[in-house]
């Protein structure tokens, strides 16, 4: 259905009027929980020596990445949040004297806003750093390796959530697809592979492309007329990405997850293609979305 997919976004070549721009985990597949609870956090706790504080570092990662306003977000900075913020500060690490490892060499490396936060970012970072910096990045890299073999062995095979495929193949024709996930692309690859829906996206677009805002960037930026371009996503990342753009937005609502794609194939996509979206409907359904995920996590109302 497509030719083969392009090795950067700056190569890809528009078909059709309108781009479509999909994220892949806990958008298009259930896969997040999976990622976060079986991979992230045993390996997050097995690395990082969380052992005596493990419960409360599974609450601190629950929040982060599925359950609050940073879901969705890059692994790292995801795992940033979680040691330096959020870890310190539950009741649990207080009350016990735990003390959570410090990675301040690490965390400028998240922070730093030129570096592209994947696995091979990470092992150029490490090669260039040396003494204690080099420790903290080797470390993190470790870590990063040891969930994508996880990932690897755990999350073939899941199935895209209902009205998904209803839903692209009723865009297919109309719509240039593209995959945009902060997921490595050997990941997504594989996954949209095994399903078949590979096929009919034009690119492929994972963490080593850059962040999501910048890979939507390089596929739409003076190639789309206004109202032409949708993000479809289940994060608040997901949202900036469409915004820094101009682009227009459609959640996927984090635990109805099936409500939503049906809402999106019955009536979303004859709206973006008659160029009705925009306006009053996308800002009800964006507040509704955001609704669904809180700032505070739930221990800070009990300490």
């Amino acid at each position: 259905m497509t030719a083969a997919h392009p090795s950067s976004l700056e190569e890809f070549t528009p078909r059709h009027e309108f781009l479509v721009a999909l994220d892949s985990d806990g958008t298009v597949f259930d896969t997040m929980t999976i990622k976060h609870r079986d991979c992230l956090a045993p390996c997050m706790i097995a690395c990082f020596g969380l052992e005596p504080v493990a419960q409360a570092a599974r609450e601190c990662l629950d929040f982060a990445g599925l359950f609050s306003k940073t879901r969705g977000a890059n692994r790292h900075k995801t795992l940033r949040r979680v040691l330096g913020e959020l870890l310190p500060s539950h009741p649990a690490v207080v009350t016990s004297g735990f003390v959570v490892p410090r990675l301040p060499h690490y965390f400028a490396w998240v922070d730093d806003p030129d570096n592209v936060l994947s696995g091979q970012g990470l092992k150029h970072a490490v090669a260039a750093a040396v003494g204690t910096a080099r420790k903290e990045l080797e470390l993190a890299c470790e870590w990063n390796d040891q969930i994508n073999r996880c990932n690897e062995q755990r999350t073939g095979g899941i199935p895209p959530f209902p009205f998904v495929r209803e839903c692209i193949e009723k865009m297919h024709g109309k719509a240039d697809m593209i995959v945009v996930s902060t997921a490595p692309c050997r990941t997504l690859a594989r996954e949209w592979t095994a399903c078949g829906l590979a096929e009919y996206t034009a690119a492929i677009a994972g963490q080593e492309m850059g962040t999501k805002a910048r890979c939507l960037e390089a596929a739409a930026k003076g190639r789309y007329n206004e109202n032409c371009v949708l993000m479809i996503g289940d994060a608040p990342g997901d949202l900036n990405a469409a915004k820094v753009n101009g682009a227009l937005f459609y959640p996927i609502d984090p635990g109805d997850e099936e409500t939503s794609w049906k809402r999106f194939h019955d009536e979303a996509i004859d709206r973006f293609f008659a160029g009705a979206y925009a306006g009053r409907y996308e800002q009800e359904l964006i507040a509704e979305f955001d609704s669904h995920l809180p700032e505070k996590p739930p221990w800070a109302a009990r300490s």
